[in-house]
């Protein structure tokens, strides 16, 4: 009898075992956001706009206010943020937007089906009285492991990830976002940019970059890689690339070339088809990460440069989104207000099949 009993509970925990072994591992956030946005490579390519639900043209923190809504009848389906002096411990951004403030956007755009996408322009740990753009002095080497303010560095990185980790919905659970750091690298005009960084030295600081936060428990995220439009060859485009292992988005920055008329767009297509053909090979998702034109002087510009762009070919139209830079005032902004000669257009433009805003992202089924 003992030989039977002992055969039987053999024979549940080996089928409790085998049900265990074939049950599929659970996705995280950031897995289910990424294959949502493969899969809608070459169907629509996502509208950004940075700063959207904070302020505008004629007003600021006004509850369900935006820009895009206001011109085209709906939101847009990626909302850029950004963390540049939250490294400082400040309670707001260099935007002036508090960070407590975008903590709840981020939720309400999550809770609509939005995607959050967070920049960070950190001031210099050398001198934190130096912002992103004073290059007047070398950093990245001196804040990379083994250098003189690497302690200081880190202190900004836990300072991210502590917002990072409080990104949470009311039921506790981690909101999914992207992150892109370090962008614009091939250019001068930020102190970790190619006149004071070699590819190297850059690549490492992208690396330890996203690998202490994971190491913070921050896991809830997609990284993006975003230079600017200083390449004309796969090769150049990944200069200062930090490795297939770490990066989900492969971006590119360009506002230049589509302010430079017809031969320009050329460029920009050309450009944007060498990030999407490496996309493709790599299982990656590509992306416009930054564009636009201050203050639209081009009444056309939004269907016939961008939505050019997107639609010059087969490979461009797998562009999975693309985001314009913020609406601080009528001295600089990038979507149309109301009164502005290029509403026609950008209604045109976001009225196109595949061109999508909130409500076409957030009715798209999971596959």
């Amino acid at each position: 009898m003992r030989t039977i009993v002992t055969a039987l509970c053999l024979v549940a925990c080996m089928a409790a075992c085998n049900s265990g072994a074939n049950k599929a591992p659970q996705k995280s956030s950031s897995q289910l956001l990424f294959e949502k946005l493969k899969s809608i490579e070459g169907k629509g390519t996502l509208f950004g706009h940075q700063d959207d639900l904070a302020y505008g043209i004629g007003w600021s923190y006004q509850a369900g206010e935006s820009d895009v809504e206001r011109a085209a009848g709906d939101y847009p389906a990626l909302f850029g943020w950004e963390l540049g002096g939250l490294e400082l411990g400040r309670q707001a951004n260099i935007d002036k937007v508090p960070f407590d403030k975008m903590k709840e956007f981020a939720l309400w755009a999550h809770n609509q089906g939005a995607i959050n996408t967070f920049s960070w322009h950190p001031y210099s740990a050398i001198d934190t009285t130096k912002n992103a753009w004073v290059v007047d002095h070398i950093v990245v080497e001196h804040i990379l492991p083994g250098g003189s303010h690497h302690s200081t560095f880190l202190l900004h990185l836990d300072r991210l990830a502590d917002f990072f980790l409080g990104l949470k919905t009311d039921t506790g659970e981690a909101i999914p976002f992207i992150f892109r750091p370090w962008h614009e690298m091939d250019g001068t005009w930020f102190w970790w940019g190619s006149s004071l960084t070699s590819p190297g030295q850059l690549q490492q600081l992208f690396r330890f970059t996203i690998e202490y936060l994971h190491s913070k428990g921050v896991s809830n995220f997609l990284t993006a890689y975003s230079p600017d439009r200083n390449f004309n060859s796969t090769e150049e485009y990944l200069s200062w690339y930090p490795g297939d292992d770490l990066v989900d988005i492969m971006g590119m920055d360009n506002y230049y070339d589509l302010g430079q008329g017809p031969e320009g767009l050329n460029k920009a297509a050309q450009k944007l088809e060498i990030v999407v053909n490496y996309a493709a090979a790599n299982n990656k998702i590509a992306a416009l990460t930054e564009t636009g034109l201050d203050m639209i002087p081009d009444s056309l510009w939004y269907s016939r440069t961008l939505g050019g762009l997107i639609n010059a070919s087969g490979l461009t139209r797998k562009t999975v989104y693309a985001m314009v830079w913020r609406n601080h005032d009528l001295s600089h902004f990038y979507v149309p207000h109301p009164e502005h000669p290029a509403l026609s257009d950008f209604r045109d433009f976001t009225g196109q099949p595949n061109i999508w805003l909130l409500r076409e992202w957030a009715n798209h089924p999971t596959e």
